[in-house]
C-alpha cells in the first residue's frame, strides 16, 4: 500500500527531535507500507520586503528531499502571511501542495496528521484526486487550534469529508463528534512507545549517570517551559513539597519561559537541564521517582505513556486525553488544573506511596509498531471501501470567498460507507 503522508509536524535534519510521536509511528508503518512523507515547512512569500521570521529563516536551508529515520520526506514550501494566515491556511497550503501532486496521485491513501490545515488542505486535494484520505488528529490540534470560531467554522465543514479521522484518545473522539464528524468513520488508535528507550532499568545506575543524588526524591518534568503547560504553577507547590519532604525537581526543556525559571531555580532545589534528545528522555525517566505534568491543555502527551511504561507514576492535571492514560489509580494522582496546593498535595502524596513498578508498567501502552499496524488496518479499511467509489468521479472544488474562508463545500457521498472500527 502506497501512503502519501501530509503533515507540518515532523522532524527534519534541523530540527532532529521534532514531533517524536508523529515520526516513531510514521516510521513504524513505513515498515509495511510504502510512505513518502509531504513534509510542510513555513514559506513566507513577502520576506523581501517584511523580512523572514526566524524558524522560516532557519528552514529555508533544508534541501528538497531527505531521508529522516528511515522515512523518504520531501519538504513542502508552505505558504503563510504571519499573524493572519490562519483564516486563510488551508486555500495556501493547498496551492503549496500544486507542486507534489503527483506523489499524491501516486498514493493509494493520502494520510494528513494535523487537522488545521493540513487536514482540511489534504481533504479537499485528495478528492479532487480521486484518492481516499485519513486525518489524523492529536489534540493540540483539536483542542486549541479548532476553538477559534472561523478555523472551526472552516473544519466543521471540511474534517466531516474526510473517510475517516483517527483520534489518539476517547475524549478527542467525542470531540470530533461535535464537529459532526460521524461516529462510524471515527477510529481509535492510541500512541505507542519506544519499548527499547522506555523500559524497566536501574534507578541508582541512571542517578549516577546524570549525577543525581541517590537518596532525595526526584521529581521530574519534561516539556515545553511555557505558562500554558503549567511551569509556574509547578514551581509554586514545589516551594510547598519541599516543606514537607526531601526532594528534587528537575526540568527537561527549554521554552519561552526559561529565563524565568532559571531564576526560580536559583532558590535551590531545582535543576534546569534544558532540551535533551528524545533518546535521552528514558533515562531522566528512570532515574526519577516520579513525573509531573501540570499543563492547563493537552491531547495525549508521548510524556505521560513514557512514563508508566517505565514503571514511573505520575501526578498530572486532568486535561484532554490525559484521564485517559492515567485512569487507573495503580498509575498516578490527577489534579485540577491552575491549582498549586492541589497539585502539591497529590505530589507529597504520591511520594508517600508505594507504587509497584510493574503495576504501572501494566497501565502503560503499547509499542509504536503495534499502534502502527492499527493505524494500517484504517488506512487499509479506507482503501478497499473507498477507492473505487471516489475514482468513479472527480468531486466539484470548494468554493473560497474573496477573504479565503470557505464559502461552499462539496456534499457528502451517497455511496459512503461504515467503517469497522470505532472508538471504544
Amino acid at each position: 500500500m502506497r501512503v502519501a503522508v501530509v503533515t507540518k509536524i515532523f522532524p527534519s535534519s534541523l530540527e532532529p527531535d521534532s514531533a517524536p510521536f508523529n515520526r516513531q509511528q510514521i516510521a513504524a508503518l513505513a515498515r509495511t507500507c510504502d510512505v513518502e512523507v509531504l513534509a510542510a515547512i513555513p514559506h513566507f512569500p513577502l520576506a523581501a520586503i517584511t523580512g523572514v521570521p526566524a524558524r522560516a529563516a532557519r528552514l529555508a536551508a533544508l534541501p528538497q528531499r531527505e531521508r529522516v529515520h528511515g522515512v523518504d520526506v520531501t519538504y513542502v514550501r508552505q505558504l503563510y502571511l504571519p499573524r493572519v494566515g490562519l483564516a486563510i491556511a488551508v486555500p495556501l497550503y493547498r496551492a503549496s501542495l500544486s507542486a507534489h501532486r503527483e506523489v499524491l496521485r501516486r498514493a493509494d491513501v493520502v494520510l494528513a496528521t494535523w487537522a488545521y490545515p493540513d487536514g482540511c488542505a489534504a481533504v479537499i486535494e485528495a478528492r479532487s484526486l480521486g484518492k481516499p484520505c485519513v486525518v489524523k488528529v492529536h489534540g493540540t490540534d483539536v483542542n486549541d487550534v479548532l476553538h477559534r470560531p472561523l478555523v472551526r467554522h472552516i473544519a466543521a465543514l471540511l474534517l466531516p469529508e474526510a473517510d475517516a479521522v483517527v483520534a489518539v484518545s476517547r475524549p478527542l473522539a467525542s470531540e470530533l463528534e461535535t464537529l459532526g464528524v460521524r461516529r462510524e468513520r471515527i477510529h481509535l488508535v492510541r500512541n505507542g512507545i519506544d519499548a527499547s528507550l522506555f523500559a524497566a532499568a536501574d534507578r541508582a545506575r541512571a542517578r549516577r549517570a546524570l549525577g543525581l543524588p541517590q537518596e532525595e526524591r526526584v521529581l521530574l518534568f519534561v516539556g515545553r517551559l511555557e505558562e500554558r503547560k503549567g511551569i509556574f504553577d509547578l514551581l509554586e507547590a514545589f516551594e510547598r513539597v519541599r516543606r514537607r519532604v526531601d526532594a528534587r525537581l528537575v526540568l527537561v526543556g527549554d521554552g519561552v519561559a526559561t529565563a524565568r525559571v532559571h531564576a526560580a531555580a536559583s532558590r535551590g532545589g531545582i535543576r534546569v537541564v534544558g532540551a535533551r534528545p528524545h533518546a535521552e528522555i528514558g533515562q531522566w525517566m528512570t532515574a526519577s521517582d516520579l513525573l509531573v505534568l501540570p499543563s492547563w491543555m493537552e491531547g495525549t502527551p508521548n510524556v505521560v505513556l513514557e512514563a508508566l511504561s517505565c514503571g514511573r507514576p505520575v501526578v498530572a492535571t486532568r486535561v484532554g486525553g490525559i484521564p485517559d492514560v492515567v485512569s487507573d489509580d495503580r498509575a498516578g494522582i490527577l489534579v485540577p488544573p491552575r491549582d498549586p496546593d492541589a497539585l502539591a498535595d497529590a505530589i507529597v502524596s504520591a511520594l508517600h506511596q508505594e507504587w509497584d513498578e510493574n503495576a504501572v508498567r501494566a497501565c502503560g501502552p503499547r509499542t509504536w509498531t503495534e499502534s502502527a499496524a492499527a493505524l494500517r488496518e484504517v488506512l487499509e479499511s479506507v482503501r478497499a471501501n473507498r477507492a473505487p467509489a471516489r475514482s468513479a468521479a472527480r468531486a466539484p472544488e470548494p468554493e473560497w470567498s474573496a477573504s479565503g474562508t470557505l464559502a461552499r463545500t462539496t456534499p457528502r457521498s451517497c455511496t459512503e460507507q461504515s467503517s469497522p472500527q470505532s472508538p471504544d
